[in-house]
């Protein structure tokens, strides 16, 4: 079996750039981020799962525990396994009757349905350490931060300025 790496839901994110959505994994035991863009109606599902929102109809994911459960099985986790040209792969993987079954998912519907049956998510050490990013520590800014005082300052000017202004003059929608 390969070496797995426990991993949580961050974060799901808009891009601003498309109409896609990147979901953020975070590495349990480090401070390494996974990020893998997925659509939106997954975006969704994910999200609204993690709020416990329930939707008045059963969604896609919904029905696949359901499938799942109704045939005596259980997911007992999920893992993004491969990282080939730039797109994740991921495995449900189930017990049925005693024997792991593992199925192939986009990582998309494996982390909508790992929120609904709530099961550890895991990504393989080899895709972690090919794909993960880890931020860099905040850089102090070197100059440095105004003092109250000088922003004091500053609004005292802002304030003065605003005070001057004269409204009352050559106002066309002034009432006599």
């Amino acid at each position: 079996m390969e070496n797995l790496i426990e991993v949580t839901i961050d974060s799901v994110r808009v891009s601003l750039m498309s109409p896609h959505r990147i979901v953020l994994l975070k590495d349990m035991s480090s401070e390494r981020f996974l990020t893998i863009w997925i659509g939106p109606c997954e975006s969704d599902a994910i999200t609204a799962e993690l709020q416990g929102q329930v939707p008045p109809r059963p969604l896609t994911h919904d029905l696949i525990k359901s499938v799942i459960a109704t045939l005596n099985a259980r997911v007992r986790y999920i893992v993004i396994n491969d990282l080939r040209e730039d797109v994740y792969f991921a495995r449900l993987v189930l017990d049925v009757n005693g024997r792991n079954v593992e199925v192939d998912s986009r990582p998309s519907d494996a982390l909508a349905l790992a929120v609904r049956v709530r099961v550890p998510i895991y990504v393989a050490d080899t895709v972690m350490d090919r794909a993960s990013i880890t931020p860099e520590k905040e850089i102090e800014s070197e100059s440095p931060t105004p003092s109250v005082e000088s922003g004091d300052e500053r609004l005292n000017l802002f304030r003065d300025f605003v005070e001057s202004l004269d409204f009352d003059e050559d106002d066309p929608d002034k009432e006599s």
